[in-house]
């Protein structure tokens, strides 16, 4: 009972009340219109210069390209002007020396050439008559998915801040990374233009207003997986900072006739100061060791990348706590038969070590329904090298992940709820689409349901509201979704609005 009962104390911390949500939510539109105001802000509200969105019905065919890690993805993608498309797509490795060296047109020479492949396995028609009457082809709109953090100044114009995930390029930091990548498409003189650089986020918003059975347009695109991000449809007249921009670049080019701007919120930032957000023990030590201390403070509570990292700390914490009655993952003594249950953690259990349990184990553990939580204590003795655990280690862990997995999804409808709001779409137009991606929401059981439930607790959407909110998944963002922003790109060009 008293390990039961510490428990519960433990689940209790990660609860995300009514009051709790709607003080989120009035914070997090004050950061929106910080954000739309000046730079510097935690809510960063990028402009990407994508001014219009699909509505399915458009047609072409369309090259995307995505740099997104270890893999290098080329598709091509053909819109069929039903709400439906088809794609084929190419992807390979990334070659480890072209992630550290000192020359950028290695890495982008190696895209290009990636590139003139696909073209001649996939369009060789189109390809073999360029080069034989240069001219007499049109060229491909291609979108660019560049997962790593940049500065945008143009709808097909980026600066690299700098590289993650095991890149090293230094000749490239501060270079337009558009640039770089025509200028070796140029020189294989392949019929390809780089028209638009894609956010993921940006690109998932794309894809579920183009895929949408609904006639009307899609507000928001948001990303709830490894990571947690939004991109949504502003008035370009709310977007005030946009004339700053315009200041520092000496100008900007993009399409000014829609009235609309997709702004990139950048929403994992927001609250680092924590106004608002919960704060647990388990949150700060995994903050305190993070390699980013005091920033991505909403992600490090959202994103499937930290859940299972805030689960293990508490896990831990209840193993080595200082009370005897509180027994958990070890051996124990049943008053009922005189049984004493050996339980024993193996040195190397996942349990003692940094990023050791994946979030897909609070996946698991949340859906099991098993007798005596039989699922749960096999995912213990698989994945955390526990063996013999006691039912009641069971039930306290079935405890915690709930509440973490809860508190992730009610955050979640902080940020949702907040956009739909701001838009004004539910009293505009009757309702508010959203396209969703990423594992958490495609796979956490019960994920969407939270979240459901917590809009109608939200002051301004309540149960009529939640109602008239449209989720649904809008897979491959930086495939489909890049394709519809290069789209987009051409048909400005197209018009003379760029």
């Amino acid at each position: 009972m008293a390990l039961e009962k510490e428990a519960k104390r433990m689940a209790a911390e990660f609860e995300y009340t009514k009051d709790d949500l709607n003080k989120g939510v009035k914070e997090f539109l004050a950061e929106m219109e910080e954000g739309l105001e000046k730079q510097g802000t935690h809510l960063s509200q990028i402009p990407t210069y994508v001014t219009a969105v699909p509505n399915g019905t458009e047609k072409g065919t369309f090259l995307a390209v995505d740099l997104g890690g270890t893999n290098f993805r080329v598709c091509s993608i053909t819109l069929h002007g039903n709400h439906t498309f088809s794609l084929t797509q190419s992807k390979v490795a990334v070659p480890r020396t072209l992630m550290e060296t000192d020359s950028a047109s290695e890495l982008f020479s190696f895209m290009a050439k990636q590139i003139e492949t696909f073209l001649k396995q996939h369009h060789a028609d189109h390809y073999e008559t360029h080069m034989a009457k240069p001219g007499e082809v049109s060229y491909f709109d291609l979108g660019f998915t560049f997962s790593f953090p940049v500065e945008q100044v143009g709808i097909n114009k980026g600066r690299l801040v700098r590289w993650t995930k095991g890149f090293s390029i230094q000749e490239a930091i501060g270079k337009d990374v558009c640039e770089l990548l025509q200028k070796e498409i140029k020189a294989l003189n392949l019929p390809v233009k780089v028209s638009a650089l894609v956010n993921d986020t940006v690109g998932t918003l794309m894809a579920r207003s183009y895929t949408s059975p609904g006639k009307e347009s899609t507000l928001l695109g948001a990303i709830f997986g490894t990571g947690t991000n939004g991109a949504y449809v502003e008035k370009l007249s709310a977007v005030k900072k946009m004339a700053m921009i315009d200041e520092q670049e000496g100008g900007t080019k993009y399409d000014r006739s829609t009235g609309l701007m997709i702004v990139n919120t950048e929403w994992g930032s927001f609250d680092n100061s924590l106004k608002v957000l919960p704060d647990t023990p388990y949150d700060q030590s995994l903050d305190r060791e993070s390699n980013n201390p005091g920033i991505q403070m909403f992600e490090k509570r959202v994103s499937g990348m930290f859940l299972g990292e805030i689960l293990r700390r508490a896990m831990l914490a209840l193993h080595n706590h200082s009370s005897p009655g509180v027994s958990f993952l070890k051996d124990k003594s049943s008053a009922d038969n005189d049984m004493t249950t050996t339980t024993t953690i193996d040195p190397d259990s996942v349990l003692f070590k940094q990023w050791g349990i994946d979030t897909s184990v609070l996946s698991i553990v949340e859906e099991d329904q098993s007798d005596h939580l039989r699922i749960t204590k096999q995912i213990l003795e698989k994945d955390l090298m526990v063996s013999s655990a006691a039912t009641e280690d069971a039930i306290a862990i079935k405890m915690l992940v709930h509440a973490i997995g809860k508190r992730a999804a009610r955050l979640a409808a902080v940020a949702l709820g907040a956009v739909v709001i701001e838009s004004k779409r539910l009293e505009t137009e009757g309702f508010a689409d959203i396209g969703v991606d990423g594992s958490l929401v495609e796979y956490y059981p019960g994920f969407e349901d939270y979240i459901r439930e917590a809009f109608r607790e939200i002051e301004g959407i309540g149960p009529e509201g939640e109602k008239k909110i449209r989720i649904g998944l809008a897979k491959d963002g930086s495939g489909l979704g890049a394709a519809l922003i290069a789209l987009v790109a051409h048909q400005a060009e197209k018009a003379g609005n760029v």
